[in-house]
């Protein structure tokens, strides 16, 4: 693997977990908080508001970039891991393992056929409970 890629992947892995703490939440919440205060000691100008506005829209890209490498991965790693279902889940259809390159009008057939399925082990839970009360 490319030393860069695991470098960054660690990065945003860690970050992740860091942003997603209750620790840095009010960290954060104490650093508007105290910007707010401030704002009457710098007359609310425009260098004030600057501030604010410079720290939040840099965090935020940076964060846009952390948050989709880790969703990224969270899902190939899902997607992985439902893939070893359906191959040791028997008599599962062998086609559904490759559901994300099926076209919208493909995943859609399926998935009507996936509630019609549902609808009648709904009507058939909701007869054997008749049958018993």
């Amino acid at each position: 693997m490319n030393p860069m890629h695991e470098l960054f992947r660690k990065i945003a892995h860690k970050t992740a977990e860091a942003v997603g703490s209750a620790r840095v939440f009010v960290l954060a919440l104490t650093v508007v908080i105290v910007w707010a205060l401030t704002g009457s000691i710098y007359d609310y100008s425009q260098d004030w508001q600057l501030v604010i506005n410079t720290g939040t829209t840099i965090v935020t890209f940076l964060m846009v970039f952390l948050i989709q490498n880790t969703q990224n991965r969270d899902s190939k790693v899902m997607q992985l891991k439902l893939d070893e279902l359906i191959r040791a889940s028997r008599p599962a259809r062998d086609r559904l393992v490759d559901l994300e390159d099926l076209s919208d009008t493909e995943l859609q057939k399926l998935q009507n056929e996936f509630e019609r399925i549902q609808k009648h082990a709904s009507e058939r839970a909701n007869r054997k409970n008749s049958s018993q009360g």
